[in-house]
């Protein structure tokens, strides 16, 4: 592959009004072209593309196409940074009025050099947020894919479509189906930008001169309109990928706009320490329905903020990932502390899960087209889930991973959409380390809050996803999460207690207490003696209750004779909510379990 570098352009107003600039700050810039203007931290902006491009394993060649009027300055340039002198193309242009334009400047090396391979089009004069994103990402994008690429970012709210030329692209194929050059406002919701970046299979070269003949004058040889004449007029396959990043001084720009983004950006490249980036993503407890949401049926679950797994991601000059002091031990006290360790823990920790995740997460981006920054970052995770009881654990921290990842590297909703996400941690955890699992849990730990799903096979094979909402599956559970959707919303506690038992009840036919364990029938006998409706919230080692009345006991009391005496002392102590509370605690604690009272997260209020 072939890498062509344009600032051929005359850029009359920069240049002009560093010229009469009265500050006397800017006059050592007099009659230096755009692209050999300082850039971040005193490098010129056409060091940065150089430096990215300068890759012998990717292009074969670089070439420098540049006019008459500043060839000296880029032959110079090229001298002092080891470029080719004999790759600099001057196109003899002198003045803007005479220029030729910017694909008569492409087709110009293409033509003299006698070039016939896959060739990249950047322009060496544009300034990027982050320049040390990965080329090669792209060329692997480029061969995947039968067409032309078009690299594209998401307009900020300051910048006017009318601006630049606007793509409008389908995201499942990654098509761009429409290509707009500098369009009237009104004329497309679009807020993609393409910019000059570009990349062109050899066999479509030959589009360049039949564009030129159709174009005898240079206002009209610009890329934007070769683009917009291959794309709308001649339907040639064209793919976008995104950068999630800024460009600026794109085409005529003025110093104020060179000076202000310069600004901008370098007070993003101080030496100041890097800001963490912190998520937390919060254990789920299934209210209704489950198991069913492994056999495309419904679920009401929920999250719950007093557990939580919290993941920090922090730029770095090498990619870390830190193991976590309890949970990915590495020193132990004995080889007999390692036994019991290893026996009661196993041996693997959240470490696996954060190298899962990223290594997935680099891989939906680049199938997405979606080329990410060349930037490191450490990242480390602590989490006070239970392990191995249901709560969701290991996805909560696959969860947050990917919050600090899509953070980090600018990927928005519009990329990675909810509905998404949650197969996305399904699949880091079924597809890259065979953990045996079900939606539900990454359903909610994406919404958050109180989630009402559907995992009907119908819903799922059409959309390749469930929703936190509609339709049937597995009969009888689905029957009984539409019913406690329902009470829930007419806030009837009694009919959702009610509908817990029958949940448990359901699940015990179906698995056998053999298959359920005689831990985790203690744990509901137990919570069924003072009173409390009782379920599993996951795939057991822990239950979820929710406690009634008095009148829920006098019930209890009719019809759990073993449990009687139990009943009848819990109810002459109990006296008040707070009372009964006590008094399960220590009867959970002397059984051998943990008693916690679970505080619903609510996304809404942030509590």
């Amino acid at each position: 592959m072939i890498c062509i570098l344009l600032v051929a352009g005359h850029g009359t107003v920069l240049e002009t009004q560093i010229k009469n600039d009265d500050t006397g700050l800017y006059s050592h810039l007099a009659g230096v072209p755009k692209a050999l203007l300082p850039g971040i931290g005193g490098k010129k902006i056409l060091d940065f593309w150089w430096e990215t491009v300068n890759m012998r394993q990717l292009f074969t060649e670089v070439y420098l196409v540049t006019n008459a009027d500043k060839y000296k300055y880029y032959e110079r340039w090229a001298t002092a940074n080891d470029f080719p002198v004999e790759n600099v193309v001057n196109d003899g242009s002198t003045t803007l009025a005479d220029r030729l334009g910017a694909v008569a400047d492409l087709e110009l090396v293409i033509r003299s050099r006698k070039l016939q391979d896959d060739i990249m089009v950047i322009a060496g004069d544009m300034l990027c947020a982050d320049q040390n994103f990965d080329i090669a990402q792209v060329i692997r994008f480029f061969r995947s894919e039968p067409g032309e690429l078009i690299i594209y970012y998401e307009l900020e709210e300051s910048e006017k479509s009318s601006s630049r030329g606007i793509v409008e692209v389908c995201r499942d194929t990654h098509r761009i189906t429409r290509f707009l050059e500098k369009p009237q406002e009104g004329l497309t919701s679009s807020r993609l930008a393409s910019v000059v970046f570009y990349c062109i299979q050899r066999d479509s070269l030959s589009y360049l001169s039949d564009f030129l003949n159709l174009q005898p004058h240079a206002t009209d040889r610009s890329l934007g309109r070769f683009w917009e004449w291959l794309i709308n007029e001649k339907r040639l396959d064209v793919f976008g990928m995104k950068l999630p990043t800024g460009f600026q001084l794109i085409g005529q720009v003025g110093l104020s706009d060179y000076t202000r983004w310069l600004t901008h950006y370098s007070s993003k490249q101080q030496d100041t320490p890097a800001k963490p980036i912190t998520f937390r993503s919060f254990a789920r407890v299934g209210l209704m329905g489950n198991p069913s949401d492994g056999f495309n049926g419904k679920t009401i679950a929920m999250s719950i903020c007093n557990f939580w797994a919290e993941v920090s991601l922090v730029e770095s000059q090498t990619l870390v990932l830190v193991p976590h002091p309890l949970n990915d031990p590495t020193e132990f006290g004995s080889l007999q502390d390692l036994f019991c360790i290893s026996r009661k823990e196993g041996y693997l920790g959240g470490l696996r899960l954060l190298q899962a995740t990223c290594k997935k997460f680099y891989q939906f981006c680049s199938k997405q087209g979606i080329a990410l920054t060349k930037q490191n970052f450490t990242l480390k995770y602590d989490t006070n889930i239970p392990r191995q009881v249901g709560l969701a654990g290991s996805s909560a921290i696959v969860s947050a991973t990917l919050k600090c990842l899509m953070k980090f590297y600018n990927i928005t909703d519009d990329d990675l959409p909810k509905s998404i996400r949650a197969n996305f941690i399904l699949n880091v955890e079924t597809e890259e380390l065979f953990i045996t699992a079900g939606l539900q849990d990454r359903v909610v730990q994406v919404y958050e809050g109180l989630v009402y799903m559907d995992f009907s096979k119908k819903l799922m094979e059409q959309q390749g996803h469930g929703e936190p909402l509609v339709v049937e599956a597995m009969k009888t559970f689905a029957e009984l999460t539409d019913q406690a959707r329902t009470a829930l919303q007419d806030k009837d506690w009694r009919r959702l207690a009610q509908l817990m038992d029958q949940n448990f009840e359901l699940r015990r036919s179906v698995y056998t207490d053999e298959c359920l364990g005689p831990g985790n029938l203690t744990m509901v006998q137990l919570a069924r003696q003072f009173g409390s409706a009782v379920k599993l919230p996951g795939s057991g080692g822990a239950v979820v209750g929710l406690c009634l009345d008095e009148a829920r006991l006098v019930r209890l009391r009719r019809h759990q004779k073993y449990y009687r005496r139990k009943v009848e002392r819990a109810t002459t102590t109990r006296g008040t909510r707070n009372k009964r509370q006590v008094e399960m605690r220590r009867a959970f604690q002397e059984a051998g379990c943990v008693f916690c009272v679970i505080a619903p997260y609510d996304p809404v209020g942030r509590r």
